[in-house]
């Protein structure tokens, strides 16, 4: 744009340059390379619904949730922090893996769940001294999967806001150390709660005989059919089939599960049967300060789709994944590469694209569901500015 200054594009030229070389070189490097997000929208016109203190906005939804389901395979408030801390010599990363591997539990909240430990079983003695455990905790996190969006924006967002209580508004140390374990605690449990908050958002959203798109495999958006399927609605779901990683057949299989009705696509027919859809539903690995969401490969394309033919494309998305980006287009992305198994051999010469993610901008989505409340996309640059002062 005009009111761009020349080292500025040429800055970003040269970040772009710098970004395809280390893709080139760490093509195999990542084992996390292909995480992957789906997508959740509907169709109505709604204003955004905002308060300025997400967290007492949070806790009230999170107030009038269901109670954790053990017998589910959730976990309920902290329990496996404390099984895990009961060995000192535990690293950050230990304990993450070990939140990570609970089935419903999401990467970011993991990470929470792991930096609030590391404030319970830390030795310093002075905030500052706790800060940078903090912060060297927070780095060793993200850098676990660089590609990781919501896992370095949920890192980043448990530091500003456990970090904000100061030292001198106590008498000692140890009481400033206690509010910082119960604020800790208190963004965990708002975190772990998020999906079902969504998911009760959400419901007025969805009406009898409608049809429903979505795009690759959400926890969040399978909780929101879930609880529609509860609340005996009457609806039916496409599922694109999501390759190369096939995720649509898997969020296909949960659905049959659940008595609804399901109808598997080839990625390639979405423009085919979008005259039959009424709306779309769509997750997000991350969603950015213009409003626009980063989510798999495809999304981008379907959004589009959607727009022209007068579909609106609804977001469901954790606070914990809005991120401090601002991409301009695609090639502004970090490189998050995955490996492409198309069934026969590919030449050497051929170059195949293996980008696990695109960028939506935010004029072809309608509305975002977050547990910060139903956030039209101007809206949600208001609601990073509240979550990182």
């Amino acid at each position: 744009m005009w009111w761009r200054s020349a080292s500025f594009i040429m800055d970003r030229q040269q970040n772009r340059i710098q970004n395809d070389a280390v893709s080139m070189e760490n093509d195999d490097e990542n084992p996390n390379s292909t995480n992957i997000s789906a997508y959740y929208q509907t169709r109505a016109a709604h204003n955004a619904v905002v308060t300025t203190d997400w967290l007492a906005q949070s806790q009230a939804a999170a107030a009038a949730a269901a109670v954790a389901q053990t017998s589910d395979g959730e976990i309920e408030g902290g329990k496996l922090d404390v099984v895990l801390n009961s060995d000192k010599a535990l690293s950050v990363i230990d304990v993450f893996d070990g939140w990570r591997k609970q089935p419903h539990l999401a990467e970011a909240v993991a990470a929470i769940r792991a930096l609030a430990s590391i404030i319970r079983s830390s030795n310093a003695t002075t905030m500052m001294e706790l800060e940078i455990e903090l912060k060297k905790a927070s780095d060793s996190l993200k850098s676990w999967d660089a590609t990781s969006i919501s896992l370095t924006a949920g890192c980043d967002l448990f530091l500003r806001y456990v970090t904000r209580t100061s030292a001198l508004e106590y008498e000692d140390f140890n009481s400033a150390k206690s509010r910082l374990i119960e604020r800790a605690e208190k963004f965990g449990e708002i975190s772990y709660k998020a999906r079902k908050i969504i998911a009760m958002l959400s419901q007025e959203f969805i009406f009898d005989g409608c049809t429903i798109l979505v795009h690759g495999f959400s926890r969040v958006v399978l909780e929101i059919l879930k609880l529609a399927a509860q609340n005996k609605k009457l609806f039916r779901v496409f599922c694109t089939e999501g390759r190369p990683d096939r995720t649509g057949l898997r969020l296909s299989n949960e659905l049959a599960k659940l008595d609804v009705p399901v109808k598997l696509l080839i990625d390639s027919a979405v423009a085919y049967s979008m005259d039959e859809v009424n709306m779309v539903f769509v997750g997000a690995d991350g969603v950015v300060e213009s409003g626009g969401i980063i989510n798999m490969m495809g999304t981008y394309q379907i959004a589009l789709v959607a727009h022209s033919m007068n579909k609106p494309v609804y977001v469901a998305a954790e606070s914990y994944k809005f991120a401090r980006l601002y991409p301009l287009d695609q090639k502004d992305l970090a490189p998050a590469l995955r490996p492409i198994d198309f069934g026969v051999p590919i030449p050497s010469k051929v170059e195949v694209e293996r980008s696990a993610r695109d960028y939506t901008p935010p004029q072809y989505l309608t509305l975002l569901f977050t547990d910060l409340g139903v956030l039209t996309p101007s809206v949600v640059s208001d609601e990073l500015i509240q979550l990182y002062l």
